[in-house]
C-alpha cells in the first residue's frame, strides 16, 4: 500500500488568517439528545483557512470562481522541492537544484517548503512569498499547478500581488498553506481538490501527498 502524506493543517477557530479576514468558527445548530437523533453543526470561514486553491476570480474581477476550474492541475504527478532560509521571496535560484535535475522530466505541480516548522497556530507577516520571475521558468517548464506552505504565493505586505498576476497570465493554479514539515524533497502523487462552489474566490482543500509506484 502506497503511504500517503497528509499536507493540510488542521482547521480550527485558532486558525490564522489574513488580518480582517474571516476567521474560522463553529456552532451547533442541533445536537444529540431529547427527540434530536444528530449533531449538526454550522460552518462560517473564509475559503482560504487552511490549505486552499485560489480561483482567478480571487485575483481577477473577470476571472473563474473555483467552483468552474478543470480538477487536472489538483491531482497527479508533483515535485516538493525545499527552499529553506530563502528569504522573503523564493527565487529561481532556490529551485533550480531539483526542478531542472538531470534524468528527472519535470511534473506539472511543484510544491515548495520554505518553513522549517509550519506556523500552524499563529499568523506570519514575514512570509515567503514567490518571485514572479520563478513563477514564469516553472510556466516556461509546463508547471500547471504551483503550491506553497505559506498562506500567500506573495508577500503579506503585497498590493500588487505581482505573483498572483503572473499565474493569471499564465493561466496556472495555486495551492496555498500546505504543511510540507516532515516531506523529503521528490516525487509523489499530489490529491487536493477544491469544493465545487459555485461563485466563491477559492475552496479549502484536504492536500494529500501518495508516494509513487
Amino acid at each position: 500500500m502506497r503511504r500517503i502524506r497528509d499536507i493540510s493543517p488542521s482547521v480550527h477557530p485558532g486558525s490564522p488568517v489574513f488580518p480582517g479576514d474571516t476567521p474560522y468558527q463553529q456552532a451547533w445548530s442541533a445536537t444529540l439528545g431529547g427527540n434530536c437523533p444528530v449533531n449538526v453543526s454550522a460552518l462560517t470561514l473564509s475559503p482560504h483557512v487552511g490549505a486552499h486553491a485560489d480561483a482567478p476570480l480571487h485575483y481577477d474581477r473577470n476571472g473563474a470562481p473555483v467552483g468552474a476550474l478543470d480538477l487536472h492541475p489538483y491531482l497527479g504527478p508533483c515535485r516538493v522541492v525545499h527552499a529553506l532560509d530563502c528569504g522573503a521571496l523564493v527565487r529561481w535560484g532556490h529551485l533550480v537544484h531539483a526542478v531542472d535535475a538531470p534524468g528527472r522530466p519535470l511534473p506539472p505541480r511543484v510544491l515548495v517548503r520554505t518553513y522549517r516548522s509550519h506556523p500552524g497556530d499563529r499568523w506570519d507577516p514575514e512570509l515567503a512569498g514567490f518571485d514572479p520571475e520563478a513563477v514564469h521558468a516553472m510556466a516556461d517548464r509546463g508547471v500547471l499547478l504551483v503550491g506553497i506552505d505559506t498562506a500567500s504565493i506573495d508577500p503579506a505586505q503585497s498590493k500588487a500581488l505581482p505573483s498572483h498576476q503572473v499565474i493569471r497570465a499564465r493561466g496556472l493554479r495555486v495551492l496555498e498553506n500546505l504543511v510540507l514539515d516532515d516531506v523529503p524533497e521528490g516525487d509523489y502523487e499530489l490529491i487536493a481538490l477544491p469544493l465545487k462552489l459555485a461563485q466563491a474566490d477559492a475552496s479549502p482543500v484536504r492536500a494529500v501527498l501518495r508516494d509513487l509506484e
